[in-house]
């Protein structure tokens, strides 16, 4: 795994954390030879999420020290098929845990530029420019207006 010491420098995760969440973000993502894509395991993104934890790294060091309390061992010993059990399990038990392991994921994984471009978007952030919202159905936010005031004045 010569992505983990490429990008052990710039991670707040320890060594056998980067080697969990490797394993977890190869299950989660796989590269697709066919779309020409690459997988969240993918050197660039995966430096991407390992830089990009911030707010998520407790609860992500929590997620990946359960899912190897679940192995009773480190995930990535196991084999792929137990592998992925153990993934849908936590899903199952823990699907706090699972979702900040899918949110930092996804939240690289999304903005690669590769990614983006075979989605048939532009390789570049949202805003100043933004992006044209086709006009929808504005009954749909009918339950949100219902819901009343949630938030609290600043003054």
């Amino acid at each position: 795994m010569n992505v983990l010491s490429q990008s052990a420098g710039s991670s707040e995760l320890s060594g056998l954390e980067q080697e969990t969440l490797f394993c977890v973000v190869s299950h989660m993502i796989p590269s697709s030879e066919e779309l020409g894509l690459p997988g969240a395991a993918d050197p660039k993104i995966f430096a991407d999420i390992l830089r990009s934890a911030g707010r998520d790294l407790p609860a992500l060091r929590r997620a990946l020290h359960v899912l190897n309390e679940m192995a009773r061992q480190r995930i990535d010993a196991l084999p792929p098929a137990e592998q992925t059990a153990l993934l849908n399990n936590l899903r199952s038990v823990h699907p706090d845990l699972a979702g900040v392991l899918e949110a930092v994921t996804v939240r690289c994984y999304y903005r690669d530029d590769r990614v983006m471009t075979s989605l048939g978007m532009e390789r570049r952030p949202p805003f100043p420019i933004g992006f044209d919202v086709p006009q929808g159905d504005w009954s749909l936010l009918e339950p949100v207006r219902l819901r009343g005031k949630i938030y609290r004045d600043v003054n």
